[in-house]
């Protein structure tokens, strides 16, 4: 057989990844015993792993499981402690991502390292640029970008602004700069995290039906289980830093998977009764929120009452962020919110109005991380009884006590009430902030991605959690990008495009299809904004449920 021949320099990348060639290994990538060990940290506990020329290889575990940090090693980012990689049969060394990118190894991560003012092509041949007499030959660079995306069949203008391109195609720029270097192992951290039904089967249909296709080999890391199943040939599962094994993706299904991944039995399917309104309690009345060029938000109407669960999908960056904003006191809008009947500004006021709010960055919004545990649980509370005395006092050992309640009746692993905020996993800080928000006693619940980076067993909880407090007789007002999350809890969905909401379903009804023209703007399915309702709905409950219906 014949060595798969190295990428070409970077003033002459290969184009041609789909051009079949001989290998000198049935194994692209092969890692053997690797041990990554930090201070007080063991991340990678004797790690072996095979992928095969021409397939997709899922690797899967919960955060903190050692993923992220096996595949830097992979990718030269970190050398590893210990241990050996072998690139289609010969065994590396690599000191830098420049080393693994000449043995044809790319890498797209889940936050795009794009630079949002410069061009598609100026983004594609960053750091690889062909030059000539000194000086970058851009006429070369756009005609090379402009081969690639007709070969890739990438909707793609060479001179468009990356900043101004959509999430799905700004992926597929991250993913051409690997295909300009030559890439001919292609890894991808958690690729659809924020693609539309659509753009992940455009994605998938890419990386299968060409890339892998030609020979290549593909490393999909992903949380989103019936995704891995779908895309995948292989599955590798790692625990807590150990690889617990790997199996064929045929006769795999998503409980065996979570049972992997957890160590023990998980509920993927969100059990609930249906729903059982009350009363208004959130009215949200032709609420404007100005945005840059335009409004963030262009007269959003819609109700929340007790007993509920509203659900708003969209692909994110079209008003969601600053409607929950908006909603929460945070900033200004205008147009008119009720809470329980009674109008308020302001964080303070929204909140004694009865609204409690697990924001979308727990480390930004919803934390303090230098604070510990105990001081994290009191925030906005701090001044008052029962955890402030007549003089403003703490009462610590009130605080104490509350800390540990909070973090038993809540699983906030480890039990510490001295541990700062910062030293959390994500499914736990989470799991902290949603202890806090529902110690409060609210009426009303906003949480805005309240499972983005974390596991699977934290997923089960919160969604729990969720929709205790509608039992409860909470208005609760879910946003998220996750379809499977908002079609999964919710008992009505509202889809917002470009500022506005453009349609409204009961969650029983609605397709994963139908949402997702709708998150795109499609107007041919009545999904355009300012569409009616009653047409939308139509639409929407056309044809089979979406596979995230029931499945994380």
């Amino acid at each position: 057989m014949t060595a798969t021949p190295p990428p070409a320099s970077a003033t002459a990348p290969a184009p041609d990844v789909l051009k079949e060639v001989r290998h000198q290994s049935e194994y692209a990538l092969e890692l053997r015993g690797i041990t990554k060990r930090f201070p007080l940290v063991l991340a990678n506990d004797d790690i072996s792993m095979q992928v095969k020329w021409g397939s997709v290889h899922a690797l899967c575990g919960e955060n903190g499981a050692g993923k992220s940090t096996l595949m830097k090693i992979v990718y030269g980012i970190q050398p590893p402690t210990s241990g050996q990689i072998v690139v289609d049969g010969e065994p590396v060394d690599f000191s830098d991502p420049a080393d693994a990118i000449k043995r044809g190894i790319g890498m797209v991560f889940q936050h795009f390292m794009l630079v949002e003012t410069l061009t598609v092509t100026e983004n594609v041949i960053l750091g690889a640029e062909p030059t000539k007499g000194g000086a970058i030959d851009y006429a070369t660079s756009r005609r090379k970008v402009a081969e690639l995306i007709k070969q890739f069949n990438f909707a793609l203008d060479p001179d468009a602004i990356v900043g101004e391109l959509p999430v799905g195609l700004q992926q597929k720029v991250e993913i051409l700069k690997t295909l300009y270097r030559g890439a001919r192992i292609l890894i991808l951290d958690e690729p659809t995290a924020v693609l539309t039904p659509s753009e992940t089967d455009e994605l998938f249909e890419f990386l299968v039906g060409q890339y892998a296709k030609s020979g290549n080999a593909v490393v999909f890391i992903s949380h989103k289980l019936h995704e891995v199943l779908q895309i995948s040939d292989r599955i590798s599962v790692i625990r807590d830093g150990r690889m617990i094994g790997t199996i064929p993706a045929e006769g795999a299904t998503t409980e065996t998977l979570a049972q992997m991944m957890v160590g023990r039995e998980v509920t993927l399917k969100v059990e609930k009764d249906a729903a059982k309104p009350g009363e208004v309690a959130l009215d949200i009345q032709n609420v404007v929120v100005k945005g840059e060029h335009r409004n963030a938000v262009d007269g959003v109407s819609f109700q929340v009452r007790s007993g509920e669960i509203v659900g708003i999908a969209g692909v994110e960056g079209n008003g969601q962020s600053e409607l929950v904003e908006a909603i929460t006191g945070l900033s200004p809008y205008s147009g008119t919110i009720t809470y329980l009947g009674k109008t308020a500004r302001g964080v303070k006021e929204v909140e004694a109005s009865g609204l409690s709010h697990v924001p979308e960055d727990r480390n930004e919004r919803g934390l303090v991380l230098d604070m510990t545990t105990a001081e994290n649980y009191i925030l906005g509370e701090q001044d008052r009884a029962p955890f402030a005395g007549r003089f403003g006092f703490l009462n610590l050992d009130v605080i104490q006590k509350t800390a540990q309640e909070l973090s038993e009746k809540y699983d906030v692993r480890p039990r510490s009430t001295s541990l700062r905020a910062g030293q959390y996993s994500g499914g736990n800080a989470q799991k902290l902030i949603v202890a806090r928000e529902m110690r409060k006693g609210p009426k009303i619940l906003v949480a805005s991605q309240p499972t983005r980076g974390v596991d699977i067993g934290a997923i089960e909880f919160i969604h729990a959690r969720i929709v205790e407090a509608r039992d409860q007789g909470l208005a609760v007002l879910l946003i998220s990008a996750d379809l499977g999350e908002v079609m999964n809890l919710a008992d009505r969905i509202l889809v917002m495009y470009e500022g506005r909401v453009v349609g409204e379903v009961p969650a029983s009804e609605a397709t994963e299809t139908g949402l997702g023209l709708l998150m795109t703007g499609s107007s041919e399915h009545g999904g355009a904004s300012g569409g009616r309702s009653g047409e939308i709905s139509t639409t929407l409950q056309k044809g089979e449920r979406g596979r995230s219906g029931d499945q994380p």
